[in-house]
């Protein structure tokens, strides 16, 4: 985990003094980034930077606070609400806020809540880790293998008990594997076999030409022909 967590804090009361006091004094790693009055210079902020945190004291979540507090959503780090108000509250909740602190805001509850946030940091950032880890696969070589990233790869062509693995950087590379060993291992990565020959990563599929089976078009510019057995599943896949 990084040696800070940032915070972001809107608060209309006192422009985040009381709420930047509790952090400095409770959790001397966070460091507050920017703090404002106003919601509306929040989200200047936040539609050019992601904070692992965000307090918001406003009175009102109405639909533009919403619209604002979304951007940050699209961060999966969370927004706690502090109120005066346990109605105001639940219906923070009900529009997407991921906590609430009732004012007065007593240290101890302020002190779960934030090591909550903490807790819930350190998982997703093993998951994203763990998730980094396993997004990789060994192709071996005659030298001794090389190591990928998933997503680079565009397609696999089978040639006998080998396999012709085309990547993103337009270099190619055989590996003694069937074209089924590697349908097994892709296959949870949105890779579909589309022909006895061709497993595609569909999130690098260009183009889809009707015909017969018709064909497909990849990110590489290469065409390749859809089996007529495999037509219905595969625009089932995309569709």
């Amino acid at each position: 985990m990084k040696n800070h967590l940032h915070a972001c804090i809107i608060d209309a009361q006192d422009d985040g003094e009381s709420i930047s006091q509790l952090l400095k004094n409770e959790f001397p790693e966070f460091e507050i980034d920017f703090q404002t009055n106003s919601i509306q210079y929040a989200s200047d902020y936040l539609s050019k930077n992601s904070p692992d945190i965000l307090f918001v004291d406003i009175q009102l979540i109405d639909e533009t606070a919403v619209k604002i507090l979304s951007k940050f959503r699209q961060n999966p780090s969370p927004i706690i609400f502090i109120t005066d108000s346990e109605q105001s509250a639940i219906q923070a909740i009900k529009k997407g806020i991921t906590d609430y602190l009732l004012k007065p805001v007593k240290n101890i509850d302020f002190v779960l809540t934030v090591n909550k946030v903490i807790e819930n940091f350190k998982k997703n950032k093993t998951l994203i880790l763990n998730n980094s880890i396993q997004n990789k696969i060994n192709l071996p070589t005659l030298q001794g293998f090389k190591r990928v990233n998933i997503d680079e790869i565009i397609r696999c062509e089978a040639d006998s008990n080998y396999t012709f693995i085309y990547l993103l950087d337009k270099t190619k590379v055989m590996v003694s594997k069937t074209l089924y060993d590697f349908e097994k291992n892709l296959s949870e990565y949105n890779f579909f076999r589309i022909h006895h020959k061709h497993l595609i990563n569909l999130e690098h599929l260009k183009e889809y030409i009707k015909g017969k089976g018709g064909q497909v078009v990849m990110a590489d510019n290469s065409v390749l022909d859809v089996s007529i057995r495999r037509k219905n599943e595969f625009l089932h896949k995309i569709a």
